[in-house]
């Protein structure tokens, strides 16, 4: 048995195509017939349809393809064709509404109007609103007087006394003696503090001026030459990673929380904040430490930095002795909270990247002298790359790439658009996988044997950070607005395996939250794959890619 893949040794996608007919026994002892309505001609509707009086015949289901996914560990995907063929007719359908401008105030002035209600009737209701449905307005209100009226209930602000613009917050000292905000309302005040329609005024003395949000300290920054984009490093020492790790978020004087603001300087700050941390803390362990402390390191330098650690890691001495020998890196873009306070996405709206390196080792408490390695989701890609050449001789990535460019339509149609690339230079291809484990999920990958991010020169990481940039903004035009980007990379210390760096790109749709079949890596999508790319294809023209 080879590996459960979608991907054939020759560069062909393969998948499963269920036309299913079955008889069901019918094992119901009574029936419920009841009136469940009437039609407008007063003729009664009952649920006759409900209980059959025999066996129930299915003759056709429909037809279902069962896409496993590239990498067994992630499961399989389920298309509907019924559904997908729907899209197909009209690949633009494959979009979410914009969010409907809502405001209180409007509405209650109507009301006012109406009635002949009190004076400042609008505002008295809004100071008196249950919190479930404050927390409700607080997210989808676009109406500037709904959002400032709840963000001064929920804290305690320090106005201006001439323009009553707010200047900071109230703080306090705890029993503890640890400073703090005064916040009275402390789920209001984190969903209005993401809401990008409260002025920024407030915003930035609630959660974007540096201290604010507590004391992780800032222990890197990048700026651009025209000033226009800053980003600054913060060490997140409290973290749920043991080691630490760094957030790169947008400064205060650079403020971004839509995708559509995000410039490719922002982009290229952040990742290099990641390239940058990561070879220092490389550079360190090799014992190669060499560069000025308290300024960036210009990419020129980084760049000679990153060759220089990759010599070190060609001795086998030095390379077993590395202490962190795996990279993390995540972005979650996007927050939401419903009314029964389940907080749906990131921490804050904000854009902001985070990352962290994973020790090569750990030696347990529970068992003297057992070696166990701690988690990173790269790992699974090498066995599985391991697995695959094992079985079949080939090589999984370049099999990978040869089939995305080769791809035939699911339904054969060939009058619609069959290429799953987005987009591709010579360095990197951004394209829809086969099978999707989110309905709009987008992966990158290097052309070149490139594992991990020591591998990438200059020119690769330039390619990636724009088509990271790419992949976000063709999913935000389409109305994505959480998404989830995940880096899965090979270890430092790995010899030549064939795997390549691979980032996927997860946005969560409003009708796909998640359920039991997600938990078992089932995904179930309405569309065809390809249809995806087309519509992806059309929402990055413009940004320096050539129309498809």
């Amino acid at each position: 048995m080879g590996p459960c893949s979608c991907i054939l040794p020759a560069g062909i996608f393969t998948y499963k195509i269920h036309e299913a007919a079955y008889q069901v026994v019918n094992l119901r002892g009574s029936d419920y017939i009841r009136q469940i309505g009437d039609f407008p001609d007063g003729e009664v509707f009952e649920n006759r349809a409900n209980f059959p009086s025999g066996d129930v015949d299915v003759s056709d289901a429909g037809v279902v393809f069962e896409v496993p996914n590239f990498f067994p560990f992630r499961g399989v995907t389920y298309i509907k064709k019924v559904w997908a063929d729907e899209k197909a007719a009209d690949p633009g359908r494959i979009r979410l509404p914009d969010p409907p401008r809502i405001s209180l105030k409007n509405s209650l002035d109507a009301l006012v109007h109406e009635t002949g209600a009190p004076e400042d009737f609008g505002g008295r209701l809004l100071d008196g609103l249950p919190e479930p449905l404050a927390l409700a307005l607080a997210m989808t209100s676009a109406d500037v007087r709904d959002l400032v009226r709840l963000a001064e209930n929920a804290c305690e602000f320090v106005h201006d006394p001439d323009t009553g613009a707010p200047l900071g917050m109230r703080f306090f000292k705890d029993e503890n003696g640890r400073i703090r905000p005064r916040i009275k309302k402390h789920d209001l005040f984190e969903v209005l503090a993401n809401n990008p329609h409260l002025p920024e005024a407030y915003r930035r003395v609630m959660v974007l001026r540096p201290g604010v949000q507590g004391e992780s300290q800032i222990v890197g920054e990048w700026k651009s030459r025209d000033g226009k984009s800053h980003v600054f490093e913060y060490l997140r020492s409290n973290s749920y990673i043991p080691w630490g790790h760094y957030a790169a978020n947008m400064a205060d004087d650079a403020i971004r929380y839509r995708i559509e603001d995000l410039t490719e300087e922002d982009m290229t700050g952040m990742r290099h904040l990641y390239y940058q941390r990561t070879f220092v803390r490389l550079a360190a362990d090799l014992g190669i430490f060499r560069f000025s402390r308290r300024k960036t390191i210009p990419p020129a330098d980084l760049e000679r930095l990153r060759m220089d650690i990759c010599s070190a890691l060609s001795d086998e001495k030095l390379c077993a002795a590395l202490t962190f020998n795996r990279t993390l890196w995540g972005w979650n873009f996007g927050f939401d909270f419903s009314p029964t306070r389940y907080r749906l996405h990131a921490s804050h709206q904000q854009v902001h990247q985070q990352y962290a390196m994973i020790p090569s080792d750990v030696a347990p408490d529970q068992i003297p002298g057992l070696t166990v390695y701690p988690y990173a989701c790269g790992d699974h890609v090498e066995s599985f790359v391991a697995e695959y050449r094992s079985q079949t001789g080939a090589c999984f990535f370049d099999a990978l790439v040869r089939a995305v460019r080769s791809n035939e339509r699911m339904d054969g149609d060939p009058r619609k658009p069959a290429d799953l690339v987005v987009y591709s230079d010579e360095n990197v291809m951004l394209f829809v996988p086969k099978a999707q484990t989110s309905q709009w999920e987008l992966n990158l990958v290097p052309l070149l044997p490139v594992g991990n991010i020591v591998e990438a020169d200059q020119n690769v990481r330039t390619s990636l950070d724009f088509a990271i940039l790419l992949a976000v903004r063709a999913l935000s035009a389409l109305g994505a607005r959480m998404i989830t980007s995940v880096e899965y990379s090979k270890r430092l210390d790995s010899p030549d395996t064939g795997q390549r760096l691979m980032y996927c790109f997860l946005p969560r749709l409003p009708e796909s939250p998640g359920s039991f079949s997600e938990v078992q890596h089932r995904w179930i999508n309405g569309h065809y794959p390809e249809d995806f790319a087309f519509a992806c294809r059309k929402q990055v023209e413009g940004y320096g890619v050539p129309s498809a």
